[in-house]
């Protein structure tokens, strides 16, 4: 609105000079249309640039936010059950936080090496699946965060690319036409620098929120590594199991506060 009011023509110069003046139009649009056909590639490409990013942004917050949401539920669950196979339960409902994903391979490997009874006979294999399931949930929250990244630092040299380019046209239309004056060359460089102000106006967003995200990441990552050494503390307290009480206390936790043991 401001750039349109400072660049509106008033309408006593307009009619003075003979040049019609639309009420309400702006010179950025109008300086738009008549850029030449490389500013208008430049500016396509940060259209499209521009889209995708702001889809991977909304994209992102929408996903971090469901994780973040089933990741406090998961953990509540964890710290109050009394049964394994409780916590599966709940994992199969909790798929989009990465300590469920964790739980269901960790899980997993326990059920195939103890028959889902007892304590493990070996802490190295269930170490190895719960590296790997973290690894494996981060890596699938980074997802096309290169992509936001590459946006963020590519978009302002994009878009100076098509000001240098405009400033050479400028120029060059100046030297044929042979009149040196700022009337002259002005409207040129006034179009050439949109492509500038079009690479800025994609890569803030992009940087900002690729900054935001890179933290959220991180958060999650601690997280998912906290709830590793704890799910492994839980199952290396399970206790060896007499014969009658195999039965009724298979997979036992005990609630937060009371003894450990299943």
């Amino acid at each position: 609105m401001i750039a349109a009011l400072l660049f509106q023509v008033p309408p006593e110069s307009g009619a003075a000079q003979g040049t019609p003046s639309v009420l309400g139009s702006s010179a950025l649009v109008e300086m738009v249309r008549n850029s030449g056909p490389v500013a208008m590639a430049v500016l396509v490409v940060l259209l499209i640039a521009s889209l995708y990013s702001w889809t991977v942004i909304f994209g992102k917050m929408s996903s971090f936010r469901k994780a973040t949401r089933e990741s406090q539920r998961f953990i509540r669950g964890f710290r109050t059950a009394t049964r394994l196979q409780e916590m599966a339960t709940l994992s199969a409902d909790c798929k989009a936080s990465p300590l469920s994903q964790v739980f269901d391979e960790v899980y997993e490997t326990y059920k195939r090496q103890t028959g889902g009874s007892g304590p493990p006979r070996n802490l190295a294999p269930l170490e190895r699946s719960a590296q790997t399931a973290a690894s494996e949930a981060v890596t699938s929250l980074e997802r096309r965060m290169p992509w936001l990244a590459t946006i963020a630092a590519v978009s302002p040299f994009v878009g100076l690319f098509g000001t240098v380019m405009g400033i050479v046209d400028a120029f060059y239309g100046l030297g044929t036409a042979g009149s040196a004056t700022l009337r002259a060359v002005a409207p040129g460089i006034a179009e050439a620098l949109i492509t500038t102000a079009a690479g800025l106006f994609v890569a803030v967003p992009a940087v900002i929120a690729y900054n935001q995200f890179t933290a959220r990441i991180r958060t999650f990552a601690s997280a998912t590594d906290d709830f590793c050494r704890e799910l492994l503390n839980s199952l290396e307290e399970i206790p060896v199991r007499v014969p009658a009480r195999a039965a009724n206390a298979e997979g036992v936790r005990e609630p937060a506060g009371n003894l450990p043991g299943r």
